[in-house]
């Protein structure tokens, strides 16, 4: 926490943005305790609130972006490359676009909530060559209700946003675990249906 602290005073909006982009890209920066440590110190008077919200906004679809590239470069060639050793198959990476073409979109968006999914979701999309504006419309659309929603806990609860964070980690693991059970079953459940006919 004070290195956080240290870090945004001493380097301000950029420091903010910097984090950020390396937090998404997958590197341990706690990314909503900087985003909800910010909106607190924007209501002490430390940082002002649009440069702040920006900063964090930028950093974001800074750090996404450099995912999905990352997906869309390498990603497909490796997975295509390498993958039978991990009895990836080109079927299964044909499955894997059209799966982002029905609901992994919708990933994009809620997968900035949920931890690790963010980190890995960008490049998912990049491999599975979801459209560059799809991409955008829905991950840039998440990035910004992330960033305000971080922003507004630190700035709104003040002080007692560490309390806050703490409650909000709790059942954000929680809800991780039952949406994933949720998905396994859900996978079983087809595979299933599939075998019988």
């Amino acid at each position: 926490m004070e290195t956080l602290h240290y870090l945004i005073i001493h380097y301000g909006y950029f420091g903010i943005f910097a984090l950020l982009v390396l937090g998404i890209v997958g590197l341990p920066v706690p990314d909503e305790t900087l985003l909800t440590l910010s909106g607190y110190l924007v209501s002490r008077g430390e940082l002002h609130f649009v440069p702040t919200f920006l900063a964090a906004y930028l950093g974001s679809i800074s750090g996404i972006s450099v995912s999905y590239a990352i997906g869309s470069t390498f990603g497909h060639h490796v997975l295509v490359k390498y993958g039978h050793y991990f009895h990836i198959t080109e079927d299964r990476l044909k499955r894997a676009h059209h799966w982002f073409e029905k609901v992994g979109r919708w990933a994009l968006l809620v997968g900035y909530f949920i931890p690790g999914v963010r980190h890995v979701v960008a490049i998912l999309a990049g491999a599975s060559e979801l459209q560059i504006w799809e991409f955008g419309l829905f991950a840039y659309t998440g990035a910004f209700i992330w960033s305000l929603t971080f922003i507004s806990i630190g700035f709104f609860f003040g002080r007692k946003w560490k309390i806050i964070m703490e409650t909000i980690n709790h059942h954000i693991i929680i809800l991780s675990i039952a949406a994933a059970l949720i998905l396994l079953i859900f996978y079983f459940i087809k595979k299933k249906k599939k075998a019988s006919k």
